[in-house]
C-alpha cells in the first residue's frame, strides 16, 4: 500500500512539473489518503501483534 502511495505521489509531482494542476492535485490527494490508510493499518497491526 505504501508503494501505491509513492506511485501516486510521483505521478502528482510529474503532472505538476508539466503544468497539469488538476491531475497533480488529484494524484496528491489520493497519495495522501492511501498513506494515512497505510499508517492506520500499520499501527493497528503493530498494536495487535503486541497484545
Amino acid at each position: 500500500m505504501l508503494g501505491w502511495a509513492l506511485v501516486f505521489l510521483v505521478v502528482g509531482i510529474i503532472a505538476a512539473v508539466f503544468g497539469f494542476s488538476g491531475i497533480a492535485n488529484a494524484a496528491a490527494g489520493i497519495a495522501k489518503i492511501i498513506f494515512f490508510v497505510f499508517v492506520v493499518l500499520f499501527l493497528g497491526s503493530l498494536l495487535l501483534s503486541i497484545v
